[in-house]
């Protein structure tokens, strides 16, 4: 039988959307699960405030009577007025390995793009940059962080055979803390506190974090502004994620850099979940909670989640008091090992931090664009 596809509209829909990915994994080591609630949230208007500037379809194929694959079309609107393009994104792309599937999939996808008047199509990309984004090509071996991804590698052989190219690519890596970069990191903390009167200020519970957050993502608004993919948080996004990120985070590993008490930088890193979160199944109640706080108290490896600096303190060395701090109290927790979750590989000095490390760049993963 030919593939059928489906919209995506009632409840049962979304439930089979939000499984078909635990099918096509069930049996691989690495895939790490999401948390259902929340992915059944994101594609709810009445939940995710980024349907008040997002056009979006979501379908769901079908062949032999089993769901089979599924793909989500969002036009960001305010990302294109910012970049002045006409973009539809493919979102949530998960399919079995089968060519008339993923060609019913995309095609979807670009006669919706096309209706609507777009002319590129890119992706895979979520609502905004705080959503899994990107297609892992790289990297099949390892586990990712819960804010990264995981793919298959035909993947990437049907997109390409569809006509997709490279737009642009994150590189993650695996870093490792020596004695010399502990001590490069701690000197050149000491340096630039003393030249810019920078104040390091770090948490122990999440009551003192809170009144932090928003702050952070209006940093993070004024510092990312010029990255891909990136538009500004409005107040009812900023509350999203930080519902969405402070359940699972320790506050002892996030850290806000300050000049004369106003916040100008922030580090959030994150005890790794991934192994945990496969515990849980996607299930954080009634017990899957409790393999995430036991990640959360005895870490193995730290995840860097979000850096940013205002544009204004990027030379001044602001981000090195941060990373002197973070790995201070990984020493003191007995750490050695935290994992990036991608930064583009066009950024050439993060690149060069990155390799002061004994590393390995292990992961790569890509958005793909394509001419409507």
């Amino acid at each position: 039988m030919s593939v059928t596809l489906k919209k995506v509209e009632s409840k049962a829909d979304i439930k089979q959307f939000v499984r078909l990915p635990f099918e096509i994994y069930k049996d691989n080591q690495f895939w790490v699960p999401p948390v259902i609630k929340d992915e059944i949230n994101a594609l709810n208007p009445k939940h995710n405030p980024a349907f008040a500037f997002c056009d979006t379809a979501f379908y769901l194929a079908y062949k032999d009577g089993k769901c089979v694959g599924r793909i989500g079309a969002i036009i960001n609107r305010k990302y294109n007025e910012k970049t002045g393009e006409k973009y539809v994104r493919f979102s949530k792309m998960e399919f079995y390995d089968n060519t008339e599937v993923i060609d019913a999939l995309i095609k979807a996808v670009e006669d919706f793009g096309k209706s609507m008047g777009m002319e590129k199509i890119h992706g895979p990309l979520g609502f905004t940059n705080l959503d899994r984004q990107g297609l892992l090509i790289e990297g099949f071996d390892y586990f990712p962080s819960v804010a990264s991804v995981y793919h298959l590698p035909y993947y990437k052989t049907h997109l390409e055979r569809l006509g997709y190219g490279k737009e642009n690519d994150w590189l993650e890596f695996e870093l490792k803390l020596g004695e010399q970069v502990v001590n490069k990191a701690k000197r050149g903390a000491e340096l630039v506190k003393k030249r810019y009167g920078f104040n390091v200020i770090t948490f122990t519970d999440k009551n003192q974090l809170k009144p932090y957050v928003k702050t952070i993502f209006s940093v993070l608004n004024e510092g990312f502004s010029r990255l891909p993919y990136v538009i500004p948080f409005d107040d009812k996004m900023k509350t999203l994620y930080a519902e969405k990120y402070l359940q699972i985070l320790n506050p002892r590993y996030v850290f806000v850099v300050e000049k004369d008490k106003e916040p100008i930088g922030f580090l959030v890193a994150l005890p790794n979940l991934s192994k945990a979160m496969q515990k849980t199944r996607g299930k954080l109640f009634p017990f899957g909670f409790t393999h995430i706080l036991k990640a959360l108290k005895h870490p193995k490896v730290i995840d860097l989640l979000l850096t940013g600096v205002l544009p204004e303190f990027e030379k001044t060395g602001a981000i090195v008091t941060l990373f002197a701090e973070l790995q201070h109290t990984m020493l003191q927790n007995n750490l050695d090992t935290m994992e990036t979750t991608g930064i583009f590989e066009t950024n050439q000095s993060a690149i060069a931090h990155w390799k002061n490390y004994e590393h390995i760049q292990h992961k790569r993963r890509r958005c793909f664009v394509k001419n409507l």
